[in-house]
């Protein structure tokens, strides 16, 4: 079957943003480097095509404040701006909390391991597969690790289209969190 063809004027305009999945995050998911990778391609959708659904999201508060009676007391680029700002921070949040979980879970197997390694003989066929599992883990946990220094680029990325496009937008003063993204620094 044809991949489907992106939604195109008013249709981009007017149609919800991305799907908002709940994607559970295990064990298996941080062991299986190519299924991590994939959700972490996932979730840096939002940055990917942040330009456009900026427009995509002006483009409805304006739309919305049209057909609102009062619409004189609003500000349709600054509301866009301050709710794009907390789809793309809780994204942001979300990776990471995903990145730092597997690489703890990655760690966890590892130090198992090697309280296998250390309880058994150099010798021993337990030993040497733990060593093998050990190794393999720590390659893992490189990988993803890796993504840490990705995700420095694609929010740097990020971060400065939205500043070129909400040049007079600054995160709330009572979301330090925010804040922190804000300067460039995770929250983490």
């Amino acid at each position: 079957m044809p991949p489907r063809p992106p939604q195109l004027g008013s249709q981009a305009v007017h149609s919800a943003s991305a799907s908002t999945r709940t994607i559970h995050v295990n064990e298996e998911t941080c062991h299986n480097i190519s299924l991590f990778k994939e959700l972490m391609k996932e979730y840096r959708k939002l940055d990917d095509s942040v330009t456009m659904r900026m427009n995509r999201s002006l483009a409805q508060f304006r739309d919305r404040d049209r057909m609102r009676a009062d619409s004189a007391s609003s500000n349709p680029q600054e509301e866009s701006c301050a709710y794009f700002w907390k789809e793309l921070v809780a994204n942001w949040e979300k990776r990471s909390e995903i990145i730092h979980y597997c690489v703890d879970v990655v760690g966890e197997s590892i130090q198992e391991k090697q309280n296998v390694m250390d309880s058994e003989s150099p010798d021993s066929e337990t030993h040497k597969s733990a060593r093998s599992a050990s190794y393999s883990d720590e390659v893992k946990r490189n990988q993803i690790r890796n993504e840490l220094a990705i995700e420095a680029i694609v929010r740097q990325r990020s971060l400065d289209a939205f500043k070129s496009r909400c040049r007079f937008f600054n995160p709330p003063l009572n979301d330090p969190d925010s804040r922190k993204w804000w300067s460039g620094r995770p929250a983490h």
